[in-house]
C-alpha cells in the first residue's frame, strides 16, 4: 500500500498557509482524491471525469463508520449530518456553494443516493462478493472483490483481493495524537495463486465459523488516533501479480454506473457461492482486443448502466438458467455530460436480490429497442426447449413496461419512496437544467429538498421547494448556450408516432427557441428515463400526455412569425405569416384558432367570443407577449410539477428534517444583465448567511463565554447586502419604484441613491450599465431591458383566453382567466419575488445546523488533471476558506448548554445517572450541581480533558472526533442500559411465571395426596385423622363455594343497580333543571350519584357550552360587535386596568352625543370620508404647557380619530388610524389615556395626544380595533405607572402616583408639569 496522498483534515495541516492549503488539495486532485475535510465540512473539487462509485457498499461502508474513519468523501459528511438527526433529534441542512461549474449538481445527487440507501437492509452473503476468474477466448482476467464488510480467513486465494488487518496492539489515545496524523499500517501480504480451490473451501468454511469476529474487523487499515487513512486497495491478478490499484478507477465512464458483467461458464452459474456482486474492478480484460463484458455504445466500458437501469426488474422475468453471451464494446464517444440519470440508473442497479445475482446479464431488458433484441437473442440461444419465437413476441417494448409497472407496485413503502425521491430528480434536472458557457449540466433554479426522516432512519416523506427558476432562458438562449434539456430529450427520443401526435418534428433546427443550438445522442437515450420517471411518480397517462403537450406548445409558440401591416385608420397592427403553426398549437391547446390569434394580436378585455376586438397591437408588442406567453406557461408547468411532485412524496406525520439546498452559483459574464444580477445576489445572501453563523457568531459565542480567543478576520459581505436589498434605496426596492417608466431612467435612479457606497461603481458616461463589487468579483451589469425583465407579467386578456382550453392542465396553470374570479391584487415584480423567496430560505436554514460542501472549479476548460492555481486561490478566498481553516484549528467544532450537556451524558458517569444530588451543601446554588455535574461527567471520560472547556453557559468540545468518540461512548452505553432494563424484565416476567407455577404444582401436589391417601388402604390409626382432615376439608370447600356464590350475586345485583342509578340520572336531567336554565350566568345543575361525579362534570360542562352557542346564535349584528368589543376589552384590560371591572356591567354605547343624526356632520363626514361614526364624547383633552382639562369633542370613525369643537364642530385636527402605533395607560382609577402618533410630518408637529374621560376603556377597545382593521395588525397597549410621550419637538416623562383614597370616591385626577415631568395623582 502506496504512502498516503495529502493530509484528509486540512487543519492538521503543520505549516498552516494558504500555499498550504492549495498545495494540500492540488496534491491529492492529482492522485484522484477531491474531497478534503476542514473540520466537519468537505472541499469538493470538481474532477470532470467520474472516478467515485456510488455502490451500496461505498454508501454502507460510510454509513457505519464516523466521519474520520475512512477517507475524505461526501457520504462521510452526509453520514455525520445524518447520524446527528438521528441521535440528537435536531433538524440539519446541508449546503452546497460554489461558482457555475463547480460540480454542486452531481454532489447534491450524490447525497440524494445516500440518504435513500442508506437504511437498506440488504445484507448480502459473503459468497454474493466473492469473484471466480472471467474465461474468455482471448484469456483470464479478475473482475471483482470480496465484501468489504466481511474479510476472509487468512490463507489467501487469487480471486480474493488483500485487505489490511487493523493492528492488535492497543490505541494509546492522546492529546497530541487527536491533532496529528500518524503513518499508515503495515505492508501487505502477498499471495499465491497455488491450489486456488482447497484455499477457496477452507477461506468459505473459515467464513462460517469466524464470521461474527470478522464482522468487527475495519476495510481499511486505520488508526483510531488520526483524521487519515489510505485509500488505495491491493489485488492480485489472473496471472498472480501483485497490483496496487486505485479505489476510483480513473478511466471509468463518468456517463454511466460501472459494474460487472463478466459471463459465467454453466458450471459456475449453477453454484451459489460464485455469485457476481455489482462491483466493477479494471483488469487485464480492458488491455485485450476483445471485451470479456458487454461493451457501452458510448464509451467502451463494460456494462452500460444505462443499458442496464432496470435490470433489477427485468431480472425477475420468467427466464432461468441463462448464460451471458460475450458482446463487442461499441466505441467511445467524445462528448460527455453529466447524465441526470446516474441516480435511476444507479438505484435500478443496486436493488439486485441475491436470486438474481445468480441469473447474469442475459435477463435485463433495456429501454430502447437496440439492446432489447440483442438481449432478445441471447436469450434464446440460452434456453434450452423453448420456442424463441414465442419469447421475442412476449417482449414487446410495452409488455416490458407493463411488467415493470406491476413489479415497482409490489414494493414496500420505503423502496417506493426511494424511487420516487429519484425519478423526481431525475425528471427536475431535465426540466430545470441546460448548458451553459461554463456548465454542462448547470442547474438554472434552486432547489431546497427537505427529507423528512423518522426515529429509525429511514426516509418519510420529502418536499421539494424550487426558487428563481431562469425562465428568461426559454426565449433568450446566448450563443454556445442551450436551452432546457427536455426540449432536446423529446424532439430526439420520442418515437414518430408520439411526434406526430404532438405535431413536432426531429429536426431541432425547426424551432426557434432551440436555434443555434445543437442536440446530442445522449437525449435520444435520457428521454425514456425522463418519461419512466413519470410513471413511478404516479402520474397518470393522460398526465404525462398534457405535460408533453404543454411542452410542445412552448416550441410551437415560439415559431409565431407577426407580420406588421397598416390599418385603415392608420394604426399598426400585426398578423401571422404561419397560420399552420397556429392551427397545429390550437389543436394542442384544445383551444379555437382564432381565439388564440386575438389574444396575441389584439389587447382585448374579454376573449369569450372570437370576434375582432380590442385595440390592436404591433408586431414588436405581440412578439413580446408571445414570449411572456412561452416563459409563463413554463415556469407554470415547472411549479405544478413540484406540487404534484411533493403530494406524491409528503409525509403524513410530522418527523425531523435533514434539508440539501442546492442554489445558484456565481456568475461572470461577458454580458451580465438582470438574471445574473438576481443570480450573485442570491449567492451573496447564501455566502453572507455562512459567514454570519460560522464565522461571526461563533466567534462572538467564544468571547461571550469568556474564553481565551484571538480574533479570525474575515472579509463581512453585508454591506454588499444592504447595497442590494436596504428598504427605499436598496437596488431591487429602486427597480419597483413606480414612476421609473425607462432603463435611463432606473440608471440615474441607481446612481443618485447608491453613489459613494464603496461597493458600488458608477459605469462610464454611455455605458450604459454600472459595477458591484461582489464578495467574489466585480461585475459590470447592463441596464438594458432591465424594467422588462422585472415585470415580466402576462396580460390578463392572454390569461383569460388560455383558460378556455378544454385541456385541464393549461386551465389549472392559468387560474387567473376564469372570469369568476376577482383578482384585484396587483401582480408581483421578479426582484420582489427573489426578496420574498430568499428571505423565506434563510428563514428555514436559520435553525438549523448546517452542514457546508465547498465546490471548486479547478480550471475554465472543463479538462480532467487541469489544476489553475490562481483560479483556485480566487476561490478559496472569496468563499472565506482559510479562516474557516483557522476557526476550526483554533476552535471548538461543537458546543452544547450545560443543561442540555448533562442530560445527554450523565449516563456516562455512576454518580451522575440517573439523577446527580450535587455536593449536599445546602447554601450551594442550584445551577452549581449542574456544572458540578457536567464537570464530573468530563472528569471520568476516557478522553483528554485539554478536549473540554465549560463558559459561563455552555460546553465546548475541541475535535470533531472527540464528539465522535463521545457519542460512541454514549451508544455503547444506551445499549448497555437497554440490555440491562431487557435483562430485568425478563427476568420478572420469567419469575413471575415460576411462582404461578410453584403454586399451582404445591395445590396439586396437595390435592393429589390427599386423594391417595384415601383411596388406598392405609393403617386404621391414621384413617381417622385423614378422614377427619377430609370432612374438613370438604366443608370448608361448602363455604367458599357459599362465599363465591354470593359474590357473584353481590355483583350482579350492583351492576344492575349502578345501570339503573345511571338510566335514572340520565332520564331525569331535563326534568330537574330550573326553568330559567337557558342564561349563560346560570350555574344551577341536579346533584348526582359519587360515582356520577366526573360524568356530571362533563355534561355540565357540554350543557353550559350548548346554552352559550344559543346564547350566541340569538344576538343580531349590533350585538356581536358589542360583545366582540366586551372580549377585546376583557383580552386588554382584564387584572391589567382598575376600573375595567365597572365597565364590564355597562354596555359599550359609541354615539353618546347622537352624532350620527346630526345635520352639519353628515355635511362634513362626506368630505373626510368618515360617514360611520364608532364613538362620540365630549371628553377632556389635557393641554401640553399646564396640564388643565379642556373640554373638547371626541369622535372616532372607521378610519380616523377626530378632535372637533363641541359647539361649531370645526374639524381641529384629523389624524389617520394607521397614524397611531401605540396606546398607554396607568393601572389606577385616573382614566387617561395617551394615543402614540408616529414620527410622520403631523406626529413631528403635534406630538401626541392626552385624554381623560370616563369611557376609557370603551374608547381604548374600539380605536384598538379600528387600528386593526385599518393596517392588519393590533397596536401596542401600554399599561405602567411611569411611560414617555412625544410632544412635538419634547419628550415627556408621565408618571402615576396612587394617593391611597378608597375606590368608592371619584375625583377628577391632579396633573401637574414640572419640566419634562408630566405627575398625575390619582
Amino acid at each position: 500500500m502506496e504512502q498516503e496522498i495529502g493530509t484528509w483534515d486540512s487543519v492538521l495541516l503543520e505549516n498552516l498557509s494558504e500555499d498550504s492549503f492549495i498545495n494540500n488539495i492540488h496534491l491529492r486532485y492529482k492522485r484522484d482524491h477531491i474531497y478534503t475535510y476542514i473540520g466537519t465540512s468537505v472541499v469538493a473539487v470538481n474532477p470532470y471525469h467520474h472516478i467515485s462509485e456510488r455502490t451500496s457498499d461505498t454508501i454502507r461502508n460510510y454509513g457505519s463508520k464516523g466521519i474520520f474513519q475512512l477517507p475524505p468523501h461526501i457520504y462521510g459528511l452526509t453520514n455525520l449530518a445524518f447520524q446527528s438527526l438521528k441521535d440528537q433529534g435536531e433538524d440539519q441542512c446541508i449546503v452546497l456553494t460554489g461558482e457555475s461549474g463547480a460540480g454542486k449538481t452531481e454532489s447534491f445527487k450524490m447525497i440524494v443516493n445516500f440518504l435513500t440507501h442508506i437504511q437498506e437492509k440488504n445484507a448480502p452473503a459473503t459468497s454474493q462478493f466473492k469473484k471466480e476468474p472471467t474465461i474468455s477466448g482471448t484469456g483470464s482476467a479478475y473482475s471483482g472483490y470480496v465484501n468489504t464488510h466481511r474479510r476472509t480467513s487468512s490463507n489467501c486465494s487469487a480471486q480474493n483481493i488483500t485487505l489490511y488487518k487493523k493492528s492488535d496492539s492497543a490505541m494509546t489515545i492522546t492529546n497530541s495524537a487527536r491533532r496529528q496524523s500518524l503513518s499508515p499500517g503495515p505492508p501487505p501480504r502477498r499471495c499465491s495463486t497455488a491450489n486456488v480451490s482447497a484455499q477457496r473451501i477452507r477461506a468459505e468454511s473459515s467464513d462460517r465459523s469466524q464470521s461474527r469476529r470478522n464482522m468487527r474487523e475495519k476495510i481499511v487499515d486505520f488508526d483510531f488516533s488520526h483524521h487519515k487513512s489510505t485509500e488505495n486497495i491491493s489485488y492480485v491478478d489472473g496471472k498472480g501479480a501483485f497490483r496496487t490499484i486505485d479505489k476510483h478507477p480513473s478511466k471509468s465512464c463518468f456517463k454511466h454506473q460501472p459494474t460487472q458483467t463478466t459471463p459465467f461458464v454453466t458450471a459456475n452459474l449453477m453454484n451459489p457461492n460464485l455469485a457476481s456482486s455489482s462491483k466493477y474492478l479494471h483488469s487485464g480484460a480492458h488491455q485485450t482486443g476483445t471485451s470479456a463484458s458487454s461493451g457501452c455504445r458510448q464509451c467502451g466500458h463494460s456494462k452500460c448502466t444505462r443499458a442496464l437501469a432496470l435490470e433489477v426488474d427485468s431480472r425477475n422475468m420468467p427466464f432461468k438458467n441463462t448464460t451471458t453471451q460475450n458482446l463487442l464494446a461499441g466505441p467511445s464517444r467524445g462528448m460527455h455530460r453529466g447524465s441526470f440519470c446516474n441516480l435511476l440508473r444507479q438505484h435500478s442497479t443496486e436493488s439486485q436480490t441475491d436470486h438474481s445475482s445468480l441469473i447474469g446479464s442475459t435477463q435485463r431488458i433495456s429501454l430502447y429497442e437496440a439492446h432489447k433484441q440483442n438481449q432478445l437473442a441471447a436469450t434464446c440461444t440460452a434456453m434450452p426447449g423453448s420456442t424463441c419465437a414465442q419469447t421475442s413476441s412476449s417482449l414487446s417494448l410495452s409488455g416490458t413496461m407493463n411488467v415493470l409497472s406491476t413489479r415497482s407496485r409490489r414494493k414496500s413503502p420505503s423502496q417506493r419512496l426511494r424511487e420516487c425521491v429519484t425519478c423526481a430528480d431525475v425528471f427536475l434536472e431535465a426540466m430545470g437544467n441546460a448548458v451553459t458557457l461554463k456548465n454542462s449540466n448547470s442547474s438554472r433554479y434552486g432547489k431546497l429538498f427537505d427529507i423528512e426522516i423518522d426515529f429509525k432512519g429511514d426516509p418519510m416523506g420529502v418536499h421539494i421547494t424550487h426558487f428563481m427558476l431562469e425562465k428568461t432562458r426559454i426565449t433568450n438562449t446566448s450563443v454556445g448556450e442551450r436551452n432546457f434539456h427536455i426540449f432536446y430529450q423529446l424532439l430526439l427520443g420520442a418515437d414518430l408516432p408520439l411526434l406526430k401526435s404532438l405535431k413536432l418534428y426531429r429536426n431541432v433546427e425547426k424551432y426557434d427557441i432551440l436555434r443555434n443550438t445543437t442536440a446530442i445522442e445522449e437525449d435520444r437515450e435520457n428521454f425514456h428515463y425522463t418519461k419512466k420517471s413519470l410513471e413511478i411518480l404516479g402520474l397518470s397517462c393522460d398526465e404525462i400526455s398534457a405535460i408533453l403537450r404543454v411542452i410542445a406548445i412552448v416550441l410551437k409558440l415560439g415559431n409565431f412569425i407577426f407580420v406588421p401591416i397598416t390599418n385603415i385608420d392608420g394604426t399598426e397592427g400585426c398578423q401571422i405569416s404561419n397560420i399552420y403553426e397556429v392551427q397545429e398549437t390550437a389543436h394542442l391547446l384544445s383551444l379555437d384558432a382564432q381565439i388564440l390569434i386575438n389574444c396575441l394580436t389584439r389587447a382585448n378585455c374579454s376573449n369569450s367570443t372570437m370576434e375582432d376586438v380590442g385595440c390592436e397591437l404591433d408586431a414588436r408588442q405581440a412578439a413580446n407577449a408571445r414570449s411572456t406567453l412561452c416563459r409563463t406557461l413554463y415556469g407554470r408547468l415547472f411549479t405544478w410539477l413540484v406540487n404534484k411532485i411533493n403530494e406524491t412524496l409528503k409525509s403524513t406525520q410530522r418527523e425531523k428534517n435533514l434539508a440539501l439546498l442546492d442554489f445558484y452559483g456565481f456568475e461572470l459574464l461577458d454580458i451580465n444583465s438582470f438574471e445574473q444580477f438576481a443570480i450573485n445576489y442570491s449567492a451573496e445572501k447564501i455566502h453572507q448567511n455562512f459567514v454570519h453563523n460560522l464565522l461571526r457568531l461563533e466567534q462572538e459565542l467564544y468571547i461571550r463565554e469568556g474564553l481565551e480567543w484571538t480574533r479570525v478576520d474575515f472579509f463581512d459581505n453585508e454591506s454588499i447586502c444592504e447595497l442590494i436589498d436596504k428598504p427605499c434605496y436598496g437596488i431591487l426596492s429602486i427597480i419597483n419604484e413606480p414612476h421609473l417608466n425607462s432603463n435611463e431612467a432606473l440608471l440615474l435612479r441607481i446612481q443618485q441613491c447608491c453613489a459613494g457606497h464603496p461597493n458600488f461603481i458608477s459605469g462610464a458616461q454611455n455605458s450604459m450599465g454600472f459595477k458591484i463589487r461582489h464578495f467574489a468579483n466585480v461585475v459590470s451589469y447592463s441596464i438594458h431591458r432591465f424594467l422588462e425583465k422585472n415585470s415580466d407579467v402576462l396580460p390578463k386578456f392572454v390569461s383569460g383566453a388560455l383558460y378556455q382550453s378544454k385541456l385541464p392542465l393549461v386551465q389549472s396553470l392559468f387560474p387567473e382567466g376564469n372570469p369568476r374570479r376577482q383578482v384585484t391584487r396587483k401582480p408581483t415584480t421578479l426582484s420582489s419575488n427573489v426578496r420574498t423567496q430568499l428571505h423565506t430560505l434563510l428563514a428555514i436554514i436559520k435553525n438549523r445546523r448546517s452542514h457546508y460542501v465547498f465546490c471548486i472549479k479547478p480550471n475554465e476548460c472543463k479538462q480532467s488533471h487541469t489544476f489553475d492555481l490562481a483560479l483556485v486561490q480566487h476561490q478559496v478566498r472569496y468563499m472565506s476558506l482559510m479562516p474557516l481553516v483557522h476557526l476550526c484549528r483554533t476552535g471548538h467544532c461543537f458546543h452544547l448548554p450545560h443543561a442540555k450537556f448533562y442530560n445527554r451524558y450523565k449516563l456516562l458517569n455512576s454518580s451522575t445517572w440517573p439523577h446527580y444530588r450535587g455536593s449536599g451543601n445546602a447554601d450551594s446554588i442550584p445551577g452549581c450541581s449542574i456544572v458540578e455535574g457536567v464537570a464530573l461527567i468530563i472528569r471520568n471520560l476516557p478522553l483528554p480533558a485539554a478536549e473540554f472547556t465549560i463558559g459561563t453557559k455552555n460546553v465546548f468540545v475541541r475535535s470533531p472526533r472527540t464528539e465522535y468518540e463521545l457519542e460512541q461512548f454514549r451508544r455503547e452505553r444506551i445499549n448497555e442500559l437497554a440490555i440491562l432494563i431487557q435483562t430485568n424484565f425478563r427476568m420478572y416476567v420469567a419469575r413471575k411465571r415460576y411462582l404461578r407455577m410453584r403454586q399451582s404444582q404445591i395445590v396439586i401436589a396437595s390435592a393429589w395426596r390427599t386423594w391417595r391417601e384415601c383411596r388406598f388402604s392405609i393403617p386404621f390409626k391414621g384413617r381417622r385423622h385423614l378422614w377427619s382432615l377430609y370432612r374438613s376439608a370438604r366443608k370448608e370447600y361448602t363455604v367458599m363455594k357459599y362465599k363465591r356464590q354470593v359474590n357473584w350475586a353481590v355483583d350482579v345485583i350492583s351492576r344492575y343497580y349502578r345501570h339503573w342509578k345511571i338510566r335514572h340520572f340520565l332520564l331525569t336531567i331535563p326534568m330537574r333543571l330550573p326553568p330559567n336554565t337557558l342564561s349563560p350566568l346560570s350555574s344551577e345543575w341536579p346533584t348526582s350519584p359519587k360515582f356520577l361525579a366526573e360524568t356530571s362534570r362533563l355534561l355540565r360542562a357540554i350543557y353550559h357550552r350548548w346554552k352559550c352557542y344559543i346564547y350566541r346564535n340569538s344576538f343580531d349584528q349590533t350585538s356581536r360587535n358589542r360583545m366582540r368589543e366586551k372580549v377585546t376589552a376583557s383580552i386588554i384590560f382584564k387584572d391589567r386596568k382598575a376600573s375595567y371591572s365597572r365597565s364590564v356591567g355597562h354596555p359599550f354605547v359609541g354615539d353618546y352625543v347622537r352624532l350620527r343624526h346630526n345635520q352639519q356632520w353628515k355635511k362634513m363626514c362626506v368630505e373626510t370620508n368618515d360617514q360611520y361614526v364608532v364613538f362620540a364624547d365630549i371628553i377632556n383633552k389635557i393641554t401640553r404647557s399646564s396640564g388643565k382639562l379642556v373640554p373638547i369633542l371626541l369622535v372616532l370613525s372607521t378610519s380616523a380619530l377626530l378632535l372637533l369643537d363641541q359647539r361649531t364642530l370645526q374639524i381641529k385636527y384629523r389624524v389617520p388610524a394607521s397614524e397611531i402605533y401605540r396606546m398607554s395607560l396607568s393601572p389606577y382609577l385616573d382614566d387617561v389615556a395617551v394615543f402614540h402618533v408616529k414620527a410622520s410630518d403631523f406626529g413631528r408637529k403635534k406630538g401626541d395626544f392626552v385624554f381623560q374621560t370616563g369611557h376609557v376603556i370603551e374608547i381604548v377597545t374600539k380605536m384598538f380595533l379600528v387600528i386593526q382593521n385599518a393596517t392588519g395588525k393590533p397596536p401596542e397597549i401600554h399599561i405602567s405607572t411611569e411611560f414617555e410621550a412625544n410632544f412635538g419637538q419634547q419628550t415627556i416623562i408621565f408618571s402615576f402616583k396612587y394617593g391611597g383614597m378608597s375606590d368608592l370616591v371619584q375625583s377628577q385626577p391632579k396633573v401637574t408639569r414640572k419640566a419634562n415631568r408630566m405627575e398625575i395623582t390619582v
